[in-house]
């Protein structure tokens, strides 16, 4: 990521349990320009399908983006995605940094992220939840009746 170190900010558990890490990324403009970011990846064991990714810019709006925890970790390795998030690894020998990319509409971004702590941390969200254990609590007899049901009316 340019040569330079990104920060880095593991608070491995934050209050209430949940794995949480800040990382210190690039936004790629075009070839000479980038922009910093802060990300700070959250996971909720409650909901563990998914990663949220706050990304917060200097002066500007706070983003969150939902990505598949799963989807997050294959692509730091190889190409993982399609849609509005693809991740895939800048360079696989070295696995030093891999890109990210957000779509929404017709605007895109591209992110460079260092590997190793958030592949690291990733690590640790598998303890707290194993992967293929994701839905392991979900009390499929109430899920299907609530599905059956659908939307219910709202009453004033």
């Amino acid at each position: 990521m340019s040569g330079n170190q990104p920060g880095v900010q593991a608070d491995r558990t934050a209050p209430a349990g949940r794995p949480e890490l800040v990382l210190d990324i690039e936004r790629v403009l075009d070839v000479s320009a980038r922009i910093a970011v802060r990300a700070e990846f959250r996971f909720d064991p409650e909901a563990p399908l998914v990663v949220c990714v706050e990304l917060l810019i200097e002066g500007g709006p706070r983003v969150l983006w939902r990505i598949g925890r799963d989807l997050l970790q294959q692509g730091l390795y190889s190409m993982s995605g399609l849609g509005a998030v693809q991740i895939w690894p800048s360079h696989p020998a070295e696995r030093a940094t891999a890109w990210l990319q957000l779509t929404s509409g017709d605007m895109a971004a591209l992110f460079e992220l260092p590997v190793p702590p958030l592949a690291e941390w990733l690590e640790y969200t598998y303890e707290f939840v194993p992967a293929g254990h994701e839905l392991a609590e979900i009390d499929w007899d109430v899920a299907t009746v609530d599905l059956l049901r659908g939307p219910r009316a709202h009453s004033d």
